[in-house]
């Protein structure tokens, strides 16, 4: 104990030596005993000069109120008040100016929900996905392609030839009315409209049979029964006989459908399919029946040239607006795109129709290039699962790779489609037309314009496009040949070199 206070002493100790006054010594030659020293040791005392604070106070409120009234203050505020009223005045005539000199937005079209993407027809649900349950489970896979519409069916019990047993309103194929319901509720709610082929004798070989006036009795009941259910719109085949035949009966068929449905405003889609392949008789028949859209033999595989093409385009688009006009190639009825066209064309084909003005429609399973199998026009809908990625091999492993190719291309055109305003609904101007080759723009308002070009013949060709619209090089957006076109690169409009069988979409700004 005693040990800790000694050392606590000496720590005081040396404390206060520390204290202690430094003497001369101390500065000099370390002696601690001068006392000639009077200042602390490490302490340096510095003096300075007394500062003044100056305080700002301001005016009192009497002393306000006395200078707000003289004449000066006065001046001044109204001066104020004049150059803020002035300057608010010319920030509103700037604006004006800059709405009035700034170019007028084109009004956009009155557009209908089957104009805003393309329809996606299933002719036999069995096929593609089993039963409607199973349709209502790839409701997510048609999503990612931006479908706007599925056609499906027909479903109703049919015996060909026998209009005593036709039942519209019973679903007899693929599932029930139950399973039916709950796929029209999964695809409302991915925005995805669903159209029900109503097509009376559709096994037969009289489409509406030869005693249309009691056939069309059950199609007016099936109709309001259909609209009840949800469904969005009708498609019907061989409808022509019963527009010449039986006028009054299809404009009746007509106001059911287009009535607004389940108390909106939304109006249902009445789709008809012909055999006319002439832009003439085509033509006709849109401006006779009054259907939303006409699927027609136009763009068959027989009759494909650039020429043809254009020809026909401009011919419908003089007679019709483009919103009625729809294309496709294969169907329910002539099979699918890649037994039509052939397998190397399926992407050049999927090009045409995504970019021509109009709603495209394609078959189930156009998008990755299924064929017909021998004479049945239904063959399964293939399927791939992320596993097979790594348990397929070979040719199979490739073929796959091959039909997923095909799929992102199409996802990425409709992509595309349904976000540029000039292809969706921007004005149809040919550039370039042969028997061989083909070249239009799509332009809209102030939106990127869009060039699309293809080459139908079996060697290379060169296109010089020169037009008053087009710069000097344009972007590869989308190419069915990437490694020559390469996505992004920039090509010369005046020498646009085209692979056999190739197509091509390129993007150019606006400029005013």
């Amino acid at each position: 104990m005693s040990t800790e206070v000694d050392m606590k002493d000496v720590e005081l100790n040396e404390v206060e030596q520390e204290k202690q006054p430094m003497t001369a010594g101390d500065a000099g030659n370390g002696d601690a005993s001068s006392p000639t020293s009077t200042e602390k040791n490490g302490v340096v005392k510095v003096k300075m000069a007394d500062e003044t604070e100056t305080k700002f106070t301001g005016l009192s409120k009497d002393e306000l109120l006395k200078v707000a009234g003289t004449p000066g203050w006065v001046r001044t505020r109204w001066a104020l008040l004049i150059l803020f009223w002035l300057g608010w005045l010319g920030m509103l005539a700037g604006a004006i100016g800059i709405i009035i000199q700034a170019p007028r937005c084109k009004p956009l079209p009155e557009m209908n929900w089957w104009n805003e993407g393309p329809l996606y027809e299933i002719g036999d649900v069995q096929a593609f996905s089993e039963n409607l349950e199973g349709l209502k489970q790839k409701i997510d896979a048609l999503a990612q392609l931006k479908v706007k519409g599925l056609v499906v069916g027909p479903i109703h019990k049919d015996p060909s030839n026998n209009e005593n047993e036709l039942d519209l309103n019973t679903v007899s194929v693929a599932g029930s009315l139950t399973q039916f319901k709950a796929l029209l509720d999964a695809a409302h709610k991915k925005g995805i409209n669903v159209v029900l082929d109503l097509t009376p004798n559709y096994l037969g070989q009289q489409a509406w049979f030869d005693n249309m006036m009691t056939v069309a009795d059950k199609v007016k009941v099936a109709l309001v029964h259909w609209q009840m259910q949800g469904v969005d719109g009708f498609k019907f085949s061989g409808f022509e006989r019963v527009v010449e035949v039986a006028s009054p009966v299809w404009e009746e068929l007509r106001g059911i459908i287009k009535a607004p449905q389940n108390g909106t405003k939304e109006k249902g889609l009445l789709m008809g399919v012909t055999d006319k392949t002439s832009p003439e008789q085509v033509g006709r028949l849109l401006n006779s029946s009054g259907v939303d859209l006409l699927l027609s033999g136009i763009l068959r595989a027989s009759e494909q040239s650039g020429m043809q093409v254009a020809s026909a385009a401009q011919q419908l688009l003089g007679l019709q607006n483009q919103t009625k006009l729809a294309w496709n190639v294969g169907d329910r009825e002539q099979g699918h795109l890649a037994s039509l066209v052939g397998a190397d064309l399926v992407k050049f084909n999927q090009m045409l129709l995504l970019t021509m003005p109009g709603t495209p429609v394609f078959n189930y399973g156009d998008e990755i290039g299924l064929e017909d199998e021998g004479a049945t026009k239904f063959p399964p809908m293939i399927w791939y699962k992320p596993e097979d990625a790594e348990t397929l091999n070979g040719t199979a492993k490739d073929e796959m790779e091959r039909r997923l190719a095909l799929r992102s291309f199409f996802k990425s055109l409709s992509d595309l489609r349904s976000k540029e305003r000039s292809l969706l609904y921007g004005d149809f101007v040919p550039l370039h037309s042969s028997n061989s080759s083909l070249a239009y723009l799509r332009s809209w308002d102030q939106s990127p314009r869009y060039l699309a070009a293809f080459n139908w013949g079996s060697d290379a060709v060169t296109l010089r496009l020169e037009d008053a619209q087009l710069p000097e090089q344009a972007t590869v957006e989308v190419s069915t040949d990437p490694e020559k076109l390469q996505p992004k690169s920039q090509v010369d409009l005046k020498a646009l070199e085209l692979g056999a069988g190739q197509a091509v979409l390129l993007q150019f700004p606006y400029t005013g």
